[in-house]
């Protein structure tokens, strides 16, 4: 079952809760990583800006967080409080399961 980004996902969240989703926006040419705008930036904003079909975007980096660890919290809603976010684990950066 394909989740939907909320609308208001910004580039930098996708970024940093679907580590997966970075592969997509390099290979869409987006030099958003790293990018000051990117934690303003929507997937629309930087469709846009970018001059690329939202709806593949979007359909490209939905494949990517299903096909993640199942960690990502973007398609369930409004951003979580700070605790829930404090308490649930990380795996440390370049660690696969």
């Amino acid at each position: 079952m394909t989740r939907k980004l909320n609308d208001d996902a910004t580039m930098d969240r996708i970024m940093r809760e679907t580590p997966a989703a970075i592969r997509v926006i390099l290979q869409h040419g987006m030099l958003c990583v790293g990018c000051p705008i990117a934690s303003f930036h929507t997937v629309s904003d930087a469709a846009r800006e970018h001059d690329l079909e939202e709806d593949q975007l979007r359909r490209d980096l939905e494949a990517a967080i299903d096909a993640g660890d199942g960690t990502s919290s973007l398609p369930r809603g409004p951003r979580q409080s700070r605790a829930v976010d404090a308490a649930r684990p990380r795996r440390p950066f370049g660690v696969r399961s």
